[in-house]
């Protein structure tokens, strides 16, 4: 079923976990959609419509929205916690089948990361490699709290992209 035919309840259903463990993006969108008319079926225009939510969210509400994502290679993959959504994407980059030193590094960084500024870091990972994505996390770490901020937010929208290019095009065909 296409998004624009759908009601609220189904609409938060199917997309209410793009934004990882953050429902009120999909509501929103869907509010917002249909005060205006209706909503996007494609991939682009529903990201739009959802990314628009989260942009008009305060701090709080954003930084809540981050720490909502799981540690990479961390303890709760360990124990099979994360999303399906998360699940794949870290088995995509290799981080379900780390050595040892690597899960060590990744907990070491994890933890770094977080003491620094509050959320757990956040990459989409989708076509990146273990080695990449140890870069990226040492890389960033010399960012300022800011820059940080503003820098996983956008990998949240670039990994919420990719999340519904996967999804739309099931729904539409059906």
């Amino acid at each position: 079923m296409r998004p624009s035919e759908m009601d609220r309840a189904s609409f938060v259903a199917r997309f209410g976990g793009v934004f990882e463990h953050s429902p009120w993006v999909a509501e929103g969108a869907w509010d917002a959609g249909n005060q205006g008319g209706n909503l996007p079926d494609d991939a682009d225009g529903l990201h739009a419509a959802m990314v628009a939510v989260l942009r008009a969210a305060g701090h709080d509400r954003k930084l809540a929205l981050l720490n909502a994502h799981p540690d990479l290679a961390g303890r709760l993959a360990l124990r099979g916690e994360l999303t399906a959504d998360s699940t794949a994407e870290q088995a995509s980059a290799g981080l379900d089948r780390c050595t040892p030193e690597e899960f060590a590094r990744f907990t070491e960084l994890n933890d770094a990361y977080k003491a620094r500024f509050g959320f757990p870091f956040i990459l989409a990972v989708k076509g990146r490699s273990r080695a990449d994505i140890l870069e990226a996390f040492e890389t960033r770490l010399s960012n300022g709290p800011e820059e940080e901020f503003a820098t996983a937010l956008a990998q949240v929208e670039r990994i919420t992209w990719l999340r519904l290019k996967d999804l739309l095009p099931k729904d539409i065909e059906s």
